[in-house]
């Protein structure tokens, strides 16, 4: 499974990040994420809001930071 977030680097695209390895580690998974930071990755992916968590290519959530609980289910969703 690819995992990846995708922003500029501001606090919010990091703390997206940051809970979306805790909610890897806590789903018992040994899955890299990603902090994709490139404008030019972040443009071709077609993502038009940011913080974007990406999971194989599929763009499971855009412009917010879900809950924990939340992205341990979209994790286990697209683990299955």
């Amino acid at each position: 499974m690819e995992i990846q977030v995708f922003g500029s680097g501001c606090p919010t695209c990091k703390k997206l990040y940051e809970m979306t390895k805790q909610a890897v580690l806590e789903n018992g998974l040994n899955f890299e994420v990603k902090h994709i930071t490139d404008v030019a990755e972040i443009v071709e992916m077609g993502l038009l809001r940011s913080p974007a968590l990406v999971i194989d290519n599929e763009i499971a959530v855009a412009g917010r930071v879900p809950s924990t609980e939340e992205l341990k289910e979209i994790i286990a969703r697209h683990n299955m």
